[in-house]
């Protein structure tokens, strides 16, 4: 069983959140090359944000589907950033997870990595009665993967791995202001629907508790 460094930052910038990334990447990556070998040096941030819209390196900007004026009409930013996959939202109430590891430790390649990262949270998403899956064609996690006109993202991953050590990862709606997700074609996607914990459950979700679950099945799976 892994044992993860968390880092509970509660509600960050994005930006400084990146930085911070960054930071902590170089870490591992001076570490593991000083070493001649892979680090065991891990950290794995938990963090909300203020609402941003991010679009990965290889996105489409005509997903986001409002101007500058409108974002600052919903207290919203926008940043392009250097993970995979195309746009999507953060907001309060959605669950970020940033696991920046080296993969060489763990044994894992990316897609092993991305895998592992899903199961998680299906797993996670599974103590609240939820069914979670994969989608062909697309990662993060589903409900009702195989039902084209019900299916709809709860959880969207993307990273990026440089040197095999990780940065960015999953953004899982627990509390999520789902109307956020009106103003862009959610990783890219414009004939699937999103949702939450909360919507699929009718009630408020307690994000600690949340938070707590995603350690242990994380620590579970490696």
């Amino acid at each position: 069983m892994a044992n993860f460094n968390y880092e509970d930052l509660g509600l960050k910038d994005y930006k400084e959140c990146w930085d911070y990334q960054e930071t902590i990447h170089k870490l591992v990556v001076d570490d593991k090359l000083a070493n001649k070998k892979s680090s065991e040096i891990n950290r794995f941030l938990l963090v909300e944000h203020p609402h941003v819209y991010t679009l990965g390196k290889s996105g489409d900007e005509h997903n986001l589907l409002i101007n500058g004026d409108f974002l600052k009409k919903i207290d919203a930013v926008y940043y392009k950033i250097n993970r995979g996959g195309d746009i999507t939202y953060h907001g309060p109430g959605q669950l970020v997870g940033y696991p920046i590891i080296d993969l060489e430790n763990y044994k894992v390649g990316v897609k092993d990595f991305i895998f592992k990262m899903e199961q998680a949270i299906i797993q996670t998403i599974a103590e609240y009665g939820l069914d979670g899956a994969l989608k062909d064609g697309a990662t993060g996690v589903w409900l009702d993967s195989t039902i084209p006109a019900k299916s709809r993202k709860i959880c969207a991953i993307g990273v990026r791995v440089s040197r095999y050590v990780s940065m960015h990862g999953f953004a899982l709606n627990v509390n999520t202001d789902m109307r956020y997700f009106n103003y862009i074609n959610p990783c890219g996607f414009i004939t699937y629907g999103v949702t939450s914990i909360e919507k699929e459950l009718g009630r408020k979700i307690d994000i600690q508790e949340v938070k707590e679950i995603v350690k242990a099945k994380f620590n579970g799976i490696y």
